[in-house]
């Protein structure tokens, strides 16, 4: 491989038996969860040829081979390979540089979505706020120095601009996980 630092997919294709693909969604989701945490990730996802094939065609994204190589390495993932045996058989493994890992077009496609907590809008409501509100003071104070003379709107537009990537690489992505065990806790039913 050329290029370290760029993208990398990986393209596994893995066999189920039809009717163990409850348990496969299962064990896949389980490897998503702990896939999801390593430093470099950028995304994942499984598809099926028709919801009776026994190949299952996986793909998972870093950001750069040496993010792939902690990743594959890791005990988590050790551990993840080693509770789908008897369950998958493991295939093909392909590794692509380019976009194209993603774009692949199979005859048709199953999607199976991981069942994922979704918190109520009242909770994303908080976690977004204990960013945004320390985040927009220390903006506008430290900026209020340096833009006191500009119009209300090229201000906010100066604080936007240095406040979003914060938010969104940074801050976001700190409280979320922070706040995971709340935010993904199920609602009580009485």
């Amino acid at each position: 491989m050329s290029d370290t630092s760029s993208p990398i997919t990986v393209a596994v294709t893995r066999t189920v038996s039809p009717d163990r693909a409850r348990e496969a969604a299962a064990w896949a989701r389980a490897g998503q969860d702990l896939i999801s945490n390593h430093p470099g990730y950028l995304g994942s996802g499984w598809v099926r040829p028709d919801p009776h094939s026994n190949e299952w065609h996986m793909l998972f994204r870093f950001a750069d081979a040496a993010s792939l190589a902690v990743w594959e390495n890791s005990p988590e993932r050790a551990w993840w390979v080693s509770t789908g045996q008897g369950l998958v058989e493991h295939g093909d493994y392909e590794l692509r540089t380019g976009i194209e890992g993603w774009f692949d077009e199979p005859t048709s496609v199953e999607v199976i979505a991981p069942t994922s907590v979704v918190p109520p809008r009242w909770k994303q409501m908080v976690a977004i706020f204990f960013v945004f509100y320390p985040l927009s003071l220390a903006a506008n104070y430290g900026l209020a120095p340096l833009l006191g003379a500009w119009p209300i709107w090229a201000r906010a537009l100066a604080s936007v601009i240095l406040i979003s990537p914060v938010m969104t690489y940074l801050a976001l992505p700190f409280i979320t996980r922070a706040l995971r065990p709340w935010l993904q806790r199920p609602r009580r039913t009485r």
